[in-house]
């Protein structure tokens, strides 16, 4: 989970709940296109391109607007701009195991990218498993199922290039900076378990 610096909301979001009059008050039900995918590309840019929780590579068409703090239970945060998230999985295809978002739910969690000391909780090996720190660390990984086979082979996949046995220190530590960079608004997937194992 990579720290998320919230940014302005959209001038787009912020136009459309200005209509709000006496017969019309803004809820997330009613936000469509344009405004939605404004706002939804809004989020891709601001966390450069890789999910909110688990830091694979967002795509458009497979990803979601993601509430931190559940419509449900805070309805009125369901439009804030500063609780809203881009996170992986849009459609579940079957037999795909659901995490991130689609797996949360309506849960809340104990830790959020958008605290700057998030990326402390979570500790990596390098065959690509996430450890947590402590029992808010487990109890996040577990509801957002940050631990299953899929993202643990994704990220084990990730740093297989980093342990070659050719590079030197020197051209490691280049790769490593390179890795960590963010190229043309993007950030490398699983950022995190990177900078924790090489950085």
């Amino acid at each position: 989970m990579k720290y998320i610096k919230k940014g302005s909301e959209p001038k787009e979001l912020t136009e459309w709940k200005g209509l709000a009059n006496e017969n019309w008050q803004p809820s997330y039900n009613d936000l469509r296109n344009p405004e939605k995918s404004l706002v939804k590309t809004a989020l891709m840019e601001e966390q450069g391109y890789i999910c909110c929780y688990c830091e694979q590579e967002l795509i458009a068409t497979d990803s979601h607007i993601e509430h931190f703090l559940p419509q449900d239970s805070y309805p009125e945060k369901a439009l804030d701009f500063s609780n809203l998230l881009c996170s992986c999985q849009d459609k579940i295809k079957k037999g795909e195991p659901r995490h991130c978002g689609n797996l949360k739910g309506d849960d809340e969690l104990s830790i959020s990218p958008l605290d700057e000391d998030c990326e402390k909780y979570f500790k990596y090996t390098y065959d690509g498993y996430i450890e947590p720190v402590d029992e808010k660390a487990r109890t996040t990984i577990k509801k957002l199922g940050l631990d299953i086979i899929k993202l643990n082979a994704q990220r084990r996949d990730a740093i297989e290039p980093f342990i070659d046995s050719l590079l030197t220190e020197d051209e490691l530590m280049e790769f490593v900076s390179a890795y960590l960079n963010k190229v043309d608004g993007r950030y490398q997937p699983f950022y995190t378990t990177i900078k924790f194992l090489f950085g």
